[in-house]
């Protein structure tokens, strides 16, 4: 019997401003897109909520109202585009033998994304050195890319499935964009998703040795 994945810890949801008839505000959004060039320029220790304030130009307190800790606005910077979560859910509705290809393929494609790139590649550099920054990036991919795929497949250790595929796609991103190694740099994204996605199938549907 398969162990069920339990759901990431979810960012508390953003209250509603003062005056606002909406809950929409522009100053989370320019909350947000302070915290992406802070986070990319820095690492997640290094990177202050009052020096994304001052960015923004609102006052901290403001960026505690609406995302709750630094942690939950670091996981908000990572919040997958729309079209991209609608290709994560068809994925958990597909009974497919290439689904290691096609999550390959969308997370290299993410990379392709600046918006995106940015802050995922900050926070690759942070999960080595802030327990923060690490439990953030586990609770990104079992809650928006991996998991949900795994939970929908109905195999047994998926807590190991996840953790198998997130280490082998944050192996392969790190090489390639972050250390820069030259034959990944070069490979055309197809070559690599031929090459890992049948490793990443295996992860997602194979047999495992058992605990």
């Amino acid at each position: 019997m398969s162990d069920p994945i339990p759901p990431a810890p979810q960012p508390r949801r953003p209250g509603r401003p003062a005056g606002s008839r909406t809950g929409q505000s522009p100053a989370r959004d320019r909350i947000l897109e302070a915290a992406r060039r802070q986070f990319a320029q820095g690492t997640y220790a290094s990177t202050t909520v009052r020096a994304i304030a001052a960015e923004a130009g609102v006052n901290p307190a403001l960026v505690i109202h609406h995302f709750g800790s630094k942690r939950n606005l670091f996981a908000a910077t990572l919040r997958l585009p729309l079209h991209v979560r609608d290709k994560i859910a068809a994925l958990v509705r597909t009974d497919s033998a290439d689904l290691g290809e096609h999550l390959v393929r969308l997370f290299l494609g993410l990379w392709q994304d600046p918006v995106f790139r940015a802050p995922l590649a900050a926070m690759i550099r942070s999960v080595f050195s802030d327990s923060e920054a690490s439990d953030a990036l586990g609770d990104f991919f079992t809650a928006e890319m991996i998991g949900p795929i795994v939970a929908a497949s109905g195999h047994d250790q998926p807590h190991l499935r996840v953790s198998l595929v997130a280490s082998h796609l944050l192996g392969l991103a790190s090489a390639r964009h972050i250390l820069g190694i030259a034959p990944l740099v070069r490979a055309d994204t197809e070559h690599l998703v031929a090459c890992v996605g049948p490793v990443v199938q295996h992860y997602l549907t194979g047999d495992l040795p058992r605990r």
